[in-house]
């Protein structure tokens, strides 16, 4: 996604090809006569109701001069309400990339915005381009937002045009995975309070009201993500952006990448394959939901987000005694390797020691509130060092509940809890002094 802008429109009714003696002209219906002498003129044909001609000239140094290239700027990198994330608490980095024509100008940039962490760069700085026009390159900026960037390309005193991307941000970025809960399935839509709550859904960043773009279900609820980025922005003062790709009802084994075997069924079919192994049926992830998280965990390019949110396990936890059969019914132990196999493949693919928060995410009902030995097969992730330690989801009994999801306290609650695990370890790690995050 770019924006561009041009001084004039560029006509699509014809199509010119030059190649210095020769000189065509396509249009429809259109008739054009080339008055280059000597010359030959040959009529090509008719295609299609357009009259082709051509035009041989003799003398290459009549040939008719080079249309001029209409101005225009195109930013693929940032885009309006775009987060980056920070790489200290003081500091990041903004990716600016995209292109500017002709390419015989110059091209400036100028930043304007509140900072929570110092100045921006003062007044117009230049930005280098290729031959054909096109830059990309990191800029530096405090932490904060929202910024204004201000591009104009000029030729001489003369400004020629002028592109603007508003509502740029240096903060905390978030990837949110899982089951339901971690998606659109509340029962009343929230919205954030304090304006810097952002959601990307893989093409485009805007505010993050409810229901939030981009979950790989595409419910339509309510989400805990604006209670959750507004108690984070009150902390740090800084803009949170948001990508969401829960899929209900999911058990961890539908995230596994691709080809991962399990000998027990998830509760649904979806996003796993049946198959025979030595005479025995087992199952395999299609990769799908797998796919659908890590695409956007790179479009936000390398090191782009602090951390996954994961909150799932009901959908694994107490299936036997829901009804659905012990041959879809995990162990403990099979959740924790199944994660860790996520985990890992997910660091992987990613290039550097990705962060992932684990909820406790066991609730059925009242009657079936938790289940022991898979909040602590989540624990044990945490204490193994393989994940940081999630809220508990459980504690969130029948108040701020609309039977297994929340209601409008609930999903309240349910972003504040989140927001304080996550802040309690930005308290221990993120600090002035601290190092930029490491692959």
């Amino acid at each position: 996604m770019g924006r561009i802008l041009r001084s004039q429109a560029v006509g699509m009714s014809f199509i010119r090809f030059r190649r210095r003696g020769l000189c065509a002209w396509i249009g429809y219906h259109v008739f054009m006569k080339c008055h280059l002498l000597p010359a030959v003129f040959v009529v090509l044909g008719l295609l299609y109701g357009s009259l082709v001609t051509a035009a041989v000239n003799a003398n290459p140094a009549a040939d008719a001069p080079a249309k001029a290239v209409a101005p225009a700027i195109s930013m693929q990198s940032p885009l309006n309400h775009q987060v980056f994330q920070r790489k200290t608490l003081k500091n990041g980095t903004i990716t600016l990339r995209g292109s500017a024509e002709p390419a015989t100008t110059r091209l400036e940039m100028q930043w304007t915005g509140q900072s929570a962490h110092g100045p921006l760069p003062d007044g117009w700085h230049d930005i280098k381009r290729d031959a054909n026009g096109r830059f990309d390159r990191e800029v530096s900026l405090p932490a904060g937002g929202w910024y204004r960037l201000e591009l104009r390309l000029t030729t001489g005193d003369t400004q020629l045009i002028k592109a603007t991307i508003e509502n740029i941000g240096v903060g905390e970025v978030f990837v949110v995975a899982g089951q339901s809960n971690s998606s659109n399935h509340g029962s009343a839509r929230q919205q954030p309070k304090s304006g810097f709550i952002v959601s990307f859904d893989g093409k485009q960043w805007a505010p993050a009201n409810d229901p939030q773009p981009g979950v790989q279900d595409g419910s339509a609820g309510g989400s805990f993500i604006p209670a959750f980025g507004d108690a984070l922005y009150a902390k740090y003062q800084v803009p949170i952006g948001i990508a969401s790709t829960g899929q209900g009802a999911t058990s961890v084994r539908q995230w596994l990448p691709k080809g991962e075997r399990m000998t027990k069924r998830p509760t649904i079919d979806a996003f796993v394959r049946k198959i025979e192994v030595d005479g025995k049926t087992q199952w395999e992830s299609t990769g799908q939901l797998y796919e659908g998280l890590m695409t956007r965990v790179e479009k936000l390019g390398p090191q782009g987000c602090r951390a996954i949110l994961w909150h799932q396990g009901e959908s694994d936890a107490g299936q036997e005694r829901g009804g659905y059969g012990a041959d879809k019914q995990i162990t403990g132990d099979d959740y924790q390797r199944y994660m860790k196999v996520l985990i890992q493949a997910s660091q992987k693919r990613a290039g550097w020691k990705l962060p992932w928060f684990v909820a406790q995410a066991t609730y059925h009902s009242e009657e079936d509130a938790s289940d022991d030995e898979f909040r602590a097969a989540q624990a044990a992730l945490w204490r193994s060092g393989l994940a940081l330690e999630g809220p508990d989801t459980d504690a969130l009994k029948r108040e701020y509940r609309d039977g297994v999801h929340f209601n409008a306290k609930g999903l309240k609650a349910h972003g504040e809890l989140w927001a304080k695990k996550v802040i309690d370890h930005l308290d221990k790690t993120l600090r002035a002094d601290s190092p930029p995050l490491q692959p």
